[in-house]
């Protein structure tokens, strides 16, 4: 009987012995897995910010930077508006002489709509 008894506590002890080897297991692979995450995680940060310096070197050699486009606009606005200027100033006294021209020139004139009641 002491050697049934002997036979079930080392089956026990394996038993128990593999249940920790297991749990071992499992915990080096949870490591490993969360390694690999914080790996793939610094991979992706390292592309995004390498991608971001490309667009920006392209966006500087293709588009000038931010302040050269604000430039340009600025320059291109007062160009139209030094061309307006000169349009109205061009312009300006034909057009009051002739507004003039309708106010000065007013014919009275009945409507042909007025009947005059007697």
């Amino acid at each position: 009987m002491t050697s049934q008894t002997q036979g079930i506590q080392q089956l026990l002890a394996a038993e128990k012995k593999a249940a920790e080897k297991v749990a071992e297991a499992r915990k080096r692979k949870a490591r490993r897995l969360k390694q690999a995450k914080d790996e793939a995680t610094e991979e992706i940060e390292k592309y995004r910010q390498e991608r971001e310096r490309q667009f920006k070197e392209f966006e500087a050699k293709h588009m000038g930077s931010r302040e050269g486009v604000a430039a340009k606009i600025d320059a291109d606005t007062r160009v139209k508006l030094a061309d307006m200027d000169r349009a109205i100033g061009s312009r300006k006294e034909p057009v009051i002489r002739e507004i003039l021209q309708y106010v000065y020139n007013i014919k009275p004139e009945i409507h042909k709509n007025y009947h005059h009641k007697k």
